[in-house]
């Protein structure tokens, strides 16, 4: 049974949502993707919203662009975590979809993350998922110190040769 859902309302955000589902592999976190449009096919995107949480999803990353009303209607239907991506949109550079997917009533909360934000939605999501998982929790760890080392690997590399060579 997977433990998170990822949804998007369109192939486009494709690039965006595979960074989140690239950190969830990368953690051994289970997970589907699915596209649906609340807008284009509401009896759908209904279906899996009220089925998500008997389907075992603990968290749902939802991401959406211009109006960006997937995640706040996942977040209206589903009582566990939602974490939105506003998707960069050509119009508004991504501020129509952040601020839709920010702004939402009291009582619906949506976990935001910045804009073309998927890398970071995959890892909130880990770490709402660790609260409960010691294993986990370790897994997150070690990525965090395997960040700080490949900073450290670039400053050496950066002192080695000097700024010149950039």
């Amino acid at each position: 049974m997977a433990q998170v859902a990822i949804v998007m309302g369109s192939d486009s955000d494709m690039p965006i949502m595979k960074k989140a589902a690239d950190v969830l592999k990368e953690l051994g976190i289970t997970f589907t993707m699915h596209i649906i449009s609340a807008h284009r096919e509401p009896e759908e995107f209904f279906s899996f919203a009220n089925t998500a949480e008997e389907k075992g999803y603990k968290v749902i990353i939802a991401g959406a662009g211009m109006a960006a009303h997937l995640p706040g209607m996942c977040a209206a239907i589903f009582p566990l975590p939602v974490i939105g991506i506003p998707m960069h949109t050509t119009s508004l550079g991504g501020r129509d979809s952040l601020y839709s997917i920010v702004q939402m009533p009291s009582g619906i909360p949506v976990a935001t993350v910045a804009i073309n934000g998927g890398q970071n939605a995959g890892l909130l999501a880990a770490k709402i998922l660790a609260t409960s998982d010691e294993t986990l929790l370790g897994k997150l760890k070690d990525y965090s110190e395997n960040m700080k080392n490949a900073v450290i690997a670039k400053d050496a590399k950066l002192q080695e040769v000097g700024y010149e060579a950039y």
